[in-house]
């Protein structure tokens, strides 16, 4: 690769970075309002979420070219190869975040239409907990930090268990509510309203699962080494 060759591929591979960014404010904007959206009950904030994602998806497909290109043309070795392969799936686990967005979304547009009922706290902080999640990863792989990559990865154990408790909250919610006479069965309407808070908060828990795929990428684009499955790598301890 001559020299103004190598040089236009590592402004290539900067701008690469650059629309990952982007992406990624997206997909963490995106993931706010629909949040918004379920706990507020406001159908508005949801359409705008579901409109949106034509848009994200849109970036994937443009980053998933221009990383396609790249490796095609420039058959890049070692780092910078690792660099695009990790873009890819970067950019995937962030169209999958703008998918549960959207999923997210109509929760809040079906539960628009159904009793109103009080969220419960542990959903707002899964919100904070994920989108912290996915800009750190971001910026880890930006900066290249395997380090951040593996601390990242071991958040997702709160998320996880911020959503069983969840699930167990919204079960003894619907077995208990005056309204439905102690059965969790009299009152269709109420329990469709837990259902679409429990499908918000499994939602959620999946998007930790995504920001958890990107930080790992991290640490393979730094070091070589796939985490993956590998407790003792992410800095777990072994079960």
């Amino acid at each position: 690769m001559s020299g103004e060759s190598h040089r236009h591929f590592h402004e290539e591979l900067s701008n690469v970075k650059v629309r990952l960014l982007t992406m990624s404010g997206e997909a963490e904007a995106a993931l706010g309002l629909a949040v918004e959206a379920l706990l507020e009950r406001d159908p508005a904030k949801a359409r705008q979420v579901i409109k949106g994602d034509r848009a994200i998806d849109a970036m994937e497909v443009e980053i998933e070219e221009q990383c396609v290109s790249l490796l095609a043309l420039q058959q890049p070795m070692a780092r910078d190869l690792r660099m695009l392969t990790s873009a890819l799936k970067i950019a995937n686990d962030l169209e999958r975040v703008g998918d549960h967005a959207v999923n997210i979304a109509q929760s809040a547009e079906r539960l628009a239409q159904s009793r109103p009922i009080t969220p419960e706290p542990e959903i707002v902080e899964m919100a904070r907990l994920t989108r912290q999640m996915l800009s750190d990863a971001l910026e880890a792989f930006i900066r290249g930090d395997a380090d951040a990559g593996r601390e990242i990865c071991l958040r997702d154990d709160k998320v996880d268990a911020l959503h069983r408790s969840v699930f167990r909250l919204l079960v003894t919610h619907m077995m208990v509510d005056p309204h439905m006479h102690g059965s969790g069965l009299e009152d269709p309407h109420l329990v469709g309203s837990w259902r679409e808070l429990f499908l918000g908060s499994r939602n959620l828990e999946r998007v930790a699962d995504h920001a958890t795929n990107s930080a790992e990428d991290v640490v393979f684009l730094v070091e070589g080494k796939t985490i993956k499955h590998h407790a003792e790598d992410r800095g777990e301890s072994p079960a």
